[in-house]
Order: structure tokens, then C-alpha cells, then sequence
């Protein structure tokens, strides 16, 4: 049975930030199984590069998002997650369903956009020049010039922005609240579009976070130049704060999610001593 639709609270500006804060108190709960939980789900899309089964990791992404999401809501509850969490979405009915067709979604509207954006490019669109860039070839890469490699990079990010906009909310509803994919999508926008404010400041906050963590992982990259063992430990430092970071971008969701649509199911207590400072 379809669920009723619940409508998305609109929320103070500040609560961009509370939502930042609320984040890093979610995960320093339980930092090191969300860091493997984060490791399993990189390992698993480093399988895209596979012709058969990498696309059907990239139509998994948003299942394996909503694992993410349910470790951290078993964080907030109290309880430590496992690793068999994220993939908990995939084999569950009907959720299954709805994230592949999402992800499916996903896929189609991400090549539709760099298509569109890069039509004009008669080099990104020789047959040859698409295969040799699909197999990772790097040479085929630095053969590009700058003008080029700043309308990739521009499609790319255009890509990432839509695709991320409609799956933010999306994902959670179809697996918190059993949404069906038409109504988790119109929920989602609608609730990103009532908030713009609230979300804004929290994509200047992520922007003031990353930017000591870009200058810090260049540092890293420098000493892992050196060889040896200090190549091992820079490059494993840089590894783990990426890995943070995108644990942030993921609870952060989550904590926006729960402030936006109400606390998931059998939810405990989230730590919300952090909103005092925002207030």
C-alpha cells in the first residue's frame, strides 16, 4: 500500500548548521565501523570498471546509499552497525525495486546531461576518443586540452548536482517511508525547494570544512612522493579523510532527513546537544 505523502516541515536557516554539527557528534558514536562501512562501499564501486557487473553497481548506488543511511540510523539509535548493513536495501522488498529504478534513473539523466553539454565537442564525441577514455586510458586524458578538460569537468559537476538533487531525499523515503519512486521524487524536491536557505548554509559549511581538508591532502600527496613507508602512511591518511568526508556528506542527509520528514522508524535518541550552538 502506498504510504501517505508527509508533508516536508520547512525549517530555520540555522538549522544548516545544526545539521553539520548534529553530523560530526553522529559519527565520532561510532568512527571506526563507519569508516569500514565507507571502505566496503568504495571496494564495491571500484567494480564499475567491470563491463557487465559495472553497470549494475552503478544502478546499486542509491541501495547501497541507503545501507549508509541505515548504519548511521542504528548509530543514532544506540547500537553498533554491521557491515552487512549497506547492502540490507538490496535484498529487501520492495525497496529493491524502487532504488535500482532510481539508480537507473540516475544513470540515465547523468549521460543525458554530459551528452547535452558536450555535444559541441567533436573530440568527446569520436567513437574511439569515448572508449579510450571509458577504459581509464590516461594518456588519452592528457591528450585533451584545457578547453576540454574544463567542459568535462563541468559536465561532470553538472551531472553530479542533478543527480544529487534527485536522489537527496529520495533515497531515504523510498527506504525509511516506502515511498514509491514518482512520490519520493516530488517529495524531495519539494523539500529541498522550501529549504533552500537551510541548505545553503550547510554547502558553506561542507565548503569550510573542505578546504583545510584539500590543503592538508595535498601536503599528504606531497610526502607520499617520497617513497617507502611514508608513501604508505600519507597516502593511507589521505585515503581515511576522504573517507570522513564522504561519511559527513552522508550524515549530514541523514540529519537532514530526520529534522525535515521526522525520525525514521524505531529511532532512539540522535545527540542533539550540538543544535545550542546554532540556536
Amino acid at each position: 500500500m502506498q504510504p501517505m505523502v508527509d508533508e516536508p516541515r520547512r525549517v530555520a536557516p540555522s538549522r544548516g548548521l545544526a545539521w553539520l554539527l548534529q553530523s560530526v557528534a553522529l559519527l565520532r558514536l561510532q568512527p571506526g565501523r563507519l569508516l569500514l562501512i565507507a571502505l566496503l562501499m568504495q571496494m564495491v564501486l571500484g567494480l564499475t570498471q567491470l563491463p557487465l557487473l559495472g553497470l549494475l553497481v552503478i544502478l546499486a548506488v542509491p541501495g547501497l546509499s541507503a545501507g549508509v543511511l541505515e548504519s548511521l540510523h542504528v548509530t543514532a539509535g544506540g547500537r553498533r552497525p554491521e557491515l552487512r548493513m549497506m547492502f540490507l536495501p538490496l535484498s529487501s522488498r520492495p525497496h529493491n525495486a524502487r532504488l535500482l529504478a532510481l539508480g537507473g534513473l540516475i544513470f540515465a539523466v547523468g549521460v543525458l546531461t554530459m551528452s547535452l553539454l558536450l555535444s559541441g565537442s567533436e573530440t568527446l564525441m569520436d567513437p574511439a576518443m569515448i572508449e579510450r577514455l571509458e577504459q581509464g586510458d590516461l594518456d588519452a586524458v592528457a591528450s585533451l586540452d584545457q578547453q576540454v578538460l574544463a567542459e568535462m569537468a563541468l559536465a561532470l559537476l553538472i551531472g553530479i548536482a542533478v543527480s544529487g538533487t534527485l536522489s537527496f531525499f529520495a533515497i531515504p523515503l523510498i527506504w525509511f517511508r516506502s515511498y514509491r519512486l514518482g512520490s519520493a521524487l516530488l517529495a524531495g524536491l519539494r523539500a529541498l525547494v522550501i529549504n533552500w536557505l537551510p541548505f545553503l548554509l550547510l554547502g558553506l559549511g561542507l565548503g569550510l570544512v573542505l578546504m583545510p581538508l584539500a590543503v592538508v591532502t595535498g601536503v599528504l600527496i606531497g610526502l607520499a612522493a617520497q617513497g617507502g613507508l611514508v608513501t604508505m602512511f600519507a597516502m593511507g591518511l589521505v585515503v581515511a579523510l576522504l573517507l570522513l568526508f564522504q561519511l559527513l556528506l552522508f550524515a549530514t542527509q541523514y540529519c537532514a532527513f530526520r529534522d525535515i520528514f521526522g525520525a525514521p522508524p524505531e529511532a532512539a535518541g540522535m545527540p542533539d546537544n550540538q543544535d545550542q550552538l546554532v540556536a
